[in-house]
């Protein structure tokens, strides 16, 4: 029998065996499981302003988590080596080792000494395992420590509250303002404006969109995502970064940095915070 796994906008209608678009979640028996629980491709302790994330606990490390799966399909990905594998492919291209919750938040408090404030759940998309999330973020906090959030911002609200009890700071990228931008990624431009606008009631926000030649580029857009940012909040902080041609999109140059300042100073005019990065 069918399932319907809803964990984010797709909402993946899967046979027994099925895989979801994330390639994470699985009908198993009946029902939607998490393949990706606690299956760990990547683990670096990291400057937390590589998240980025620039005004929460400047100058600290932070020990940086992911797994394996998406729920989008970004041509330019940086991390498709995993972001785009279901658990075959990742063991094939990386290795898997499987780290429980507890494990995980004792190795954090063991990094405290090499200036570790916590852990980060990042490099793939974490919620497509927010289950994984969830437990982790508990013990880490716990343990008295910081929990980070890496997202593309493309999880139901159900999913937001289960796990916004236990994340301190989110970096959330916003791929660009327009809905057919989204649609272009297999996103939904309402899922993640709706996620952001919940996520800077309870936690540090910090946004990020790439700008990549041809795509997002445009002024006017910059403008009306900058103002839709300030109705949230003045303060909250937008990272504006180059496109470098990668992954599946390798048939333009990366953005002219001229561009990049220009688009900053537009946005601005409407926040107090603007970073230019990755140039």
């Amino acid at each position: 029998m069918k399932q319907t796994c809803h964990v984010c906008m797709h909402h993946c209608s899967l046979a027994p065996g099925q895989r979801g678009i994330c390639l994470a979640r699985k009908n198993e028996g009946g029902r939607i499981l998490c393949e990706n629980y606690g299956m760990v491709t990547s683990l670096a302790l990291d400057p937390i302003e590589k998240k980025p994330l620039n005004l929460f606990h400047p100058g600290s490390r932070v020990l940086s988590v992911g797994s394996f799966g998406c729920n989008l399909k970004c041509p330019f990905c940086q991390n498709h080596e995993i972001s785009m594998a279901d658990e075959e492919t990742a063991e094939a291209v990386t290795g898997l080792v499987y780290l429980a919750p507890e494990d995980l938040a004792r190795k954090a408090s063991e990094c405290r000494p090499a200036g570790n404030i916590g852990v980060a759940f990042t490099y793939n998309e974490p919620l497509v395992g927010w289950e994984y999330v969830r437990d982790t973020a508990k013990l880490v906090k716990e343990a008295g420590m910081e929990t980070v959030l890496v997202t593309n911002g493309l999880a139901s609200m159900e999913v937001l509250e289960e796990v916004l009890p236990f994340i301190d700071a989110m970096n959330i990228d916003l791929k660009g303002f327009s809905g057919e931008y989204y649609r272009k990624l297999g996103g939904d431009f309402g899922t993640v404006k709706a996620f952001i606008a919940r996520a800077v009631k309870d936690c540090h926000v910090e946004l990020t969109t790439l700008i990549v030649p041809g795509e997002n580029d445009g002024a006017d857009e910059m403008e009306e995502e900058a103002e839709w940012i300030s109705t949230l909040g003045k303060e909250i902080p937008l990272h504006i970064t180059c496109f470098f041609p990668r992954y599946r999109m390798t048939d333009r140059g990366a953005t002219e940095i001229g561009q990049i300042y220009r688009l900053a100073e537009m946005a601005g005019k409407y926040l107090e915070h603007v970073f230019v990065g990755n140039c």
